[in-house]
């Protein structure tokens, strides 16, 4: 009899050390959600002051790299490649311990405060999404962030899986004042905080939209840029952007005016 339950002892201290083993890493690949609710959320989170979890602040090592977080978010402004992750991770606890949630709008960073809020503009669309940093990764030497399944649907890079982006962490003190990027957001007599301008390189302006599009769909291949067509006063202005930065924009336009365009401007929207 002893034995017997002795086994079952073993069979159950077996069954819960392969629970442990599974975690948020049993699948060896990631995948979109098995069932997609008919209405995924995307609205924007709000920023606000949090404080920093001092636990997520220590170096750490994942598959033989180090990675040294940020004391603080204030200021960051960076650009490069986005991915998404989702139901390999769904359910599962983050970086921040808190859970991951793939229909929420969340993402993950390698060296960023935890939590941080950012605002991520797709490159590709000019399409913006502000989140919540509660996680660590993505762990590619050639990406910058993690998006829920949630962000990734507002920026419209679920069929890509990777995109181009621009990433301005929102920082609020405990004063309340407010940081985007490295711009400091001023708000006067409590009115409404008006987010910084992007910037957009104007490259003519035409009273044919047919041909406004026609030039900014080769323009658009050709620099790996978007583009929109503006109408002021019957007439349409050909604006490519957003661009990430002054220096990309700078680089954009020099090539712009040596490429037959030599009216072209910066322009701020």
């Amino acid at each position: 009899m002893k034995i017997l339950i002795h086994f079952m002892q073993l069979l159950i201290l077996l069954s819960f050390v392969g629970c442990a083993q599974k975690g948020r890493y049993h699948q060896s690949h990631d995948t979109p959600p098995k069932i997609i609710p008919n209405h995924i959320p995307t609205n924007d989170v709000e920023p606000k002051y949090e404080p920093y979890a001092a636990a997520n602040l220590k170096p750490y090592t994942i598959r033989g790299v180090n990675y040294r977080p940020m004391s603080t978010s204030k200021g960051y402004s960076a650009t490069g490649r986005a991915s998404w992750y989702g139901q390999k991770f769904h359910g599962h606890l983050t970086a921040n311990g808190e859970t991951y949630d793939m229909f929420k709008m969340s993402a993950a960073h390698k060296t960023l405060p935890l939590p941080s809020f950012v605002r991520v503009t797709n490159l590709a669309n000019g399409k913006q999404a502000i989140v919540r940093v509660n996680d660590r990764g993505p762990f590619h030497n050639s990406r910058l962030i993690d998006l829920s399944y949630a962000a990734a649907l507002k920026l419209d890079m679920l069929k890509t899986g990777v995109s181009d982006v621009k990433v301005d962490v929102i920082h609020i003190d405990q004063n309340g004042q407010k940081t985007i990027g490295n711009k400091i957001i001023v708000n006067h007599s409590n009115k409404a905080v008006v987010l910084p301008k992007y910037i957009y390189i104007q490259v003519l302006a035409l009273q044919d939209e047919t041909q406004i599009s026609k030039i900014g769909s080769a323009l658009e291949t050709l620099y790996q840029r978007p583009f929109k067509s503006v109408l002021e006063n019957n007439v349409f202005k050909l604006r490519i952007g957003p661009l990430a930065d002054e220096e990309d924009a700078f680089s954009l336009l020099s090539h712009l005016k040596m490429n037959g365009y030599p009216s072209a401007y910066k322009v701020y929207d």
